[in-house]
């Protein structure tokens, strides 16, 4: 089909994950096995390698029968709690949590001590919002929608944060409305810029192509912000996971198709999707 295939050169991996990833293939490669708390990224092929080279992915409930090992804390980071339990069981953590996670954990815990009214942007039940929440004894409340909030019965003095990987523009709609409602916003934006940064870059490369094809796993929060973002901007645009989910008859001869992902995405999975459009 003489198909055209181009990769985001700036998708893939953020540093978080980068950074949590080589600590986990370090320690495999040591002793040849590891705990890990929950998916240590949200793309089930990534976590399908790590697993066969020796990665054990366990959850909350695992961990309180472990005792005397290793266990990695991924890129989201942990409640107060879980630092309460390894103590309590003798285990190891290696804390891969993000650096930008951990200075938001870090100033929602200032908000609480000072007692003041905390709101989070972020998605419910999400491992990063978790964390955030011990900060507060879960005392915070957190939305996805402005919807969800009873704009006439909000307390008239709040301090807002958001999850790391929200919508900037999302958020500042968000800090508007509740101003324009007479509410005294005391506004923390606290999204990562290496991935709103991603945003504004993803409009660019949207524009450039006849189809885009966006790899992500189906659990990322921040695969689906910018997966909107790309059909936004180009309505020809593919939501896949695999390489085998990309479809011959989306392409016609002689187009252009760019390949791009979320900050949990890996660039060999891309990689993989652009050798099989190669092959049509």
């Amino acid at each position: 089909m003489n198909l055209q295939v181009q990769i985001d050169q700036h998708s893939g991996f953020c540093f978080g994950v980068v950074y949590a990833i080589e600590m986990a293939e370090e320690i495999l490669d040591e002793q040849g096995y590891l705990y890990c708390l929950g998916d240590i990224v949200h793309n089930d092929e990534e976590v399908n390698r790590l697993t066969s080279k020796g990665l054990k992915i366990i959850d909350h409930k695992d961990l309180h029968t472990l005792f005397n090992e290793k266990v990695l804390i991924r890129a989201h980071g942990e409640p107060p709690s879980t630092y309460e339990l390894a103590i309590n069981n003798n285990l190891t953590l290696i804390d891969a949590s993000c650096p930008v996670v951990l200075k938001l954990q870090n100033r929602i815990k200032n908000s609480f001590d000072k007692q003041e009214t905390i709101y989070i942007y972020g998605k419910h039940g999400h491992a990063e919002v978790i964390g955030l929440l011990g900060q507060t004894n879960n005392k915070a409340v957190v939305f996805q929608d402005i919807n969800e909030l009873d704009l006439a019965s909000l307390p008239k003095n709040i301090t807002l944060y958001s999850q790391t990987t929200k919508s900037t523009d999302k958020f500042y709609e968000i800090n508007d409305i509740l101003r324009e409602n007479g509410i005294t916003v005391n506004t923390n934006d606290t999204i990562c810029r290496q991935v709103s940064n991603r945003d504004k870059e993803l409009r660019d490369f949207a524009e450039k192509f006849d189809h885009i094809v966006f790899v992500s796993g189906t659990k990322s929060s921040n695969g689906k912000v910018l997966y909107n973002v790309c059909k936004e901007k180009n309505q020809n645009t593919y939501f896949v996971s695999n390489p085998e989910q990309v479809e011959l008859n989306w392409f016609k001869p002689g187009e252009t198709i760019g390949i791009c992902g979320a900050t949990s995405t890996p660039m060999w999975l891309m990689e993989q999707v652009k050798a099989r459009i190669e092959t049509f």
